[in-house]
């Protein structure tokens, strides 16, 4: 017998999880590594937060507006096939401009996504 060598997903196959407003969430995570796609719609805003995490921000569909920084000394909009790249520690928060499909990695995983503990995304 052969050992699996990988762990095959399919998005659709993953509870989403409510969160704040009308966003949700699903995520894949490994010991290293943490792939989440997060759905928002349109109004709905991520409070400012900081992490020790990398984080790549990849928007398949819709608009976020973020702004990064301790006092949003950076503004980004980021659209459809556009990516913004986090460094660790860097205040950041966000708000839709449209229905939004945002593909998030992280490194390494989020323990407070995986223990439940992220509060500012939380109703």
């Amino acid at each position: 017998m052969s050992a699996n060598l990988a762990k095959y997903y399919r998005w659709s196959d993953l509870a989403l999880e409510p969160m704040k407003g009308s966003i949700t969430r699903r995520f894949i995570s490994t010991e290293r590594l943490m792939i989440a796609q997060v759905l928002l719609k349109k109004g709905d805003d991520v409070p400012r937060h900081v992490h020790e995490n990398e984080q790549i921000t990849y928007i398949l569909s819709g608009a976020l507006q973020l702004w990064l920084g301790t006092n949003d000394e950076q503004t980004e909009i980021v659209r459809a096939g556009e990516v913004l790249v986090i460094p660790s520690n860097v205040p950041h928060r966000a708000l839709a401009l449209e229905d939004t499909l945002d593909v998030d990695v992280f490194n390494p995983p989020r323990q407070d996504w995986l223990k439940g503990t992220d509060a500012y995304l939380r109703r």
